[in-house]
């Protein structure tokens, strides 16, 4: 994922596992608030879709079980809130859950009620239901802030980036342009440079994880490569 290529909206969310505050979740009627409530957590495992791996369930009293996968991880978290009738192995799902893992941070991706491998039926699941199932997996998995991916993008055509290299904190970013994006990713094949590379790359760099720069070096596929980590270098290495 290169850049701002991830095409998903966070919202920065405090999560107080007994208290009452509210959060946000963009639907298809725009952003609906939820209120906190608390449940039980068992683990479950069965076999899930990907190989050598397993999904999770959360049992609720009175509930419908809820399948899901956690990566432990810093704060804050990451939680998916899949869209209408999605399951959480589709794309964005399992791309974002690559990217959290690449910076250690903790992730979060479920199924919703009669959705996926989640027990419930379809037919009889409502928004409602579904409200409860986001509050049970932010009161019971999740652990202090978390910030909740939405599809706002999507339907307003634009994703307003917080930057501290923009002298108004955010940058418009246009969701054709992330879409096209897309096309020139480099990182899913062989990459046909041949010449001599040198990779220079600041470990404080917040924007972009110096990973990428190992990723890109076992990429291309010249045999002379080079990876230079600047132990205290930022994003812009002024210095």
């Amino acid at each position: 994922m290169a850049g701002a290529g991830m095409a998903a909206l966070g919202s920065w969310v405090p999560h107080q596992r007994w208290g009452r505050e509210a959060v946000f979740l963009g639907f298809h009627q725009g952003l609906s608030t939820l209120l906190a409530r608390k449940s039980e957590w068992t683990p479950r495992w069965v076999p899930a879709c990907r190989p050598k791996s397993s999904v999770s369930f959360l049992s609720r009293p009175d509930l419908s079980n809820l399948a899901c996968k956690k990566l432990k991880g810093k704060s804050p978290g990451i939680i998916f809130i899949p869209g209408y009738i999605s399951n959480m192995n589709g794309t964005k799902a399992l791309a974002i859950g690559e990217f959290c893992k690449s910076l250690g941070h903790a992730y979060i991706r479920f199924d919703y009620s009669g959705v996926g491998n989640s027990d419930g039926n379809l037919q009889e699941c409502t928004v409602g239901k579904w409200r409860k199932d986001v509050l049970s997996i932010i009161d019971d998995l999740a652990e202090g802030p978390q910030i909740l991916v939405k599809k706002e993008i999507e339907m307003k055509g634009v994703w307003t980036m917080p930057s501290k290299y923009s002298e108004k904190g955010v940058f418009d970013i246009q969701y054709s342009f992330i879409k096209e994006a897309e096309h020139h990713c480099l990182l899913h094949s062989p990459i046909p440079v041949n010449c001599p590379v040198r990779l220079l790359h600041g470990m404080k760099d917040d924007i972009i994880p110096w990973h990428t720069s190992i990723q890109v070096a076992d990429r291309v596929v010249s045999k002379d490569v080079d990876v230079i980590l600047r132990k205290h270098s930022d994003h812009r290495m002024k210095e």
